[in-house]
């Protein structure tokens, strides 16, 4: 990290408290469905006040129909000699997501197929599901995998898969206006820290910020499993969803890496521009991507039907850092002073958008004298005070109704809180007037 994008004392201490509700949460036995993310959403709610839903199976969801829920309680593979080679209560990861109830013996030949390891990461644990299509096995290192000898093992997974429910948590918080601000993220992973809880805590975080202060648009959040959670919602309410006006998908932002913003399907809608012109106001190091209709969330709130102003901002996106989808995305690789940033940044991008508005200017005919109102310096000639003042001038320039203060930031390379200052004096002395909308 630049010096500039370092966390404040402050936020290093609440990146600890991201962490240990991480901690907390990373043994819980999470899947699409199930007890586990009850369990996850009930963490959740002890900081903000969640709605949680309940979808039975069966129900139909745009073209998707919600599944079977599937709840764990242990899964252990035992070897000819009654060693543990796989055990789901020493490692989540260890059995198949969604695996059906198994009890029996079987040769290690008719065993293999059901084994899943990473040659190139013969130490790892990789992470795998069969969510859509009745199945089960293990997962474990493959070096354990490759020395496994001849002989009967013994399978038991203990696990039901019967008619259920979907389950996702939803709180949101009003503003001024009824156009909504939509903040999602995954609650499915089991035991991957980065991949999951990162994005769980800062927007909770984020969620009970918000909670604190005077908002002017609403501010949604949702807390579901992924893909099949956010259509859920989507097929549920199309209301809520015609509302939105901005919206971020939060994953993968406990790792160190440079912030990665994917941008909307459309590419240049206001919080494409929001978190370009935030993050280049932070100095933190960061790339901006184009859509494409493949990774979290995003790809259903920006499926064309829908079209949501929705981007992804992460850190290291998904399948570009080593640890992802394996046992080494575990609390150690989530560091605490990367969670503070991720909040500084998702705070960032939140001012942004409840600060950003259009203005016209009252005297547009040659600038308005500023001294006499207090708003420029009584002596000239110097460099003091020169970026306040260019902010006044530039905001005076470009409020003719079109550009909005995102518009000022990018074309004048102003911080935008400097410009929003600027905006604020200018009204107050009722040189600008703010437009609706």
């Amino acid at each position: 990290m630049t010096e500039a994008a370092l966390p404040a004392a402050a936020d290093l201490a609440l990146g600890r408290e991201m962490h240990a509700l991480a901690a907390r949460l990373f043994d819980l036995p999470r899947s699409l469905t199930g007890d586990g993310v009850r369990a996850t959403l009930a963490a959740v709610a002890e900081l903000v006040p969640l709605e949680v839903h309940e979808v039975p199976t069966g129900t139909p969801v745009l073209d998707w129909t919600v599944p079977k829920e599937w709840n764990l309680r242990r899964a252990v593979l035992r070897g000819p000699d009654g060693s543990v080679v796989a055990d789901s209560a020493r490692r989540n990861l260890e059995v198949v997501g969604y695996s059906v109830p198994v009890r029996g013996r079987f040769p290690l030949a008719a065993l293999r197929p059901r084994l899943h390891s990473l040659p190139e990461k013969p130490d790892l644990v990789p992470y795998r599901t069969s969510y859509w299509k009745e199945d089960w096995g293990y997962c474990l290192p493959h070096r354990v995998a490759a020395a496994l000898p001849e002989g009967e093992y013994e399978v038991e997974i203990d696990a039901t898969l019967a008619d259920g429910h979907l389950t996702y948590g939803e709180l949101l918080l009003p503003g001024e206006s009824t156009g909504e601000v939509l903040v999602s993220c995954h609650v499915c992973h089991p035991s991957l820290a980065n991949d999951n809880l990162s994005g769980l805590a800062v927007t909770a975080f984020l969620a009970r910020e918000l909670m604190a202060r005077e908002r002017r648009w609403s501010w949604r959040f949702l807390w579901a499993p992924g893909t099949i959670g956010a259509i859920t919602w989507l097929a549920r309410n199309g209301a809520a969803a015609a509302r939105v006006r901005a919206g971020l998908v939060a994953a993968n932002l406990g790792d160190p890496g440079a912030f990665h913003f994917k941008r909307s399907r459309r590419g240049d809608t206001e919080i494409d521009r929001a978190v370009e012109v935030a993050l280049r106001d932070l100095g933190a190091p960061h790339a901006i991507e184009e859509f494409v209709p493949f990774g979290y969330d995003e790809r259903q709130y920006c499926s064309p039907g829908f079209d949501l102003p929705v981007g992804l901002l992460s850190r290291t996106p998904w399948g570009r850092f080593p640890e992802y989808h394996t046992s080494a995305d575990d609390l150690g690789f989530l560091d605490p002073e990367a969670l503070a940033g991720s909040l500084a940044a998702y705070r960032a991008v939140a001012e942004v958008l409840e600060g950003n508005r259009r203005y016209r200017n009252l005297f547009p005919k040659g600038e308005p004298q500023l001294g006499r109102r207090g708003l420029y310096r009584a002596l000239g000639g110097d460099d003091r005070g020169r970026e306040r003042e260019l902010a006044l001038l530039w905001v005076l320039n470009q409020s003719d109704g079109g550009p909005d203060l995102l518009a000022i930031a990018r074309r004048s390379g102003l911080p935008f809180a400097r410009l929003a200052e600027a905006a604020a004096a200018l009204a107050a002395a009722g040189l600008i007037a703010p437009l609706e909308g």
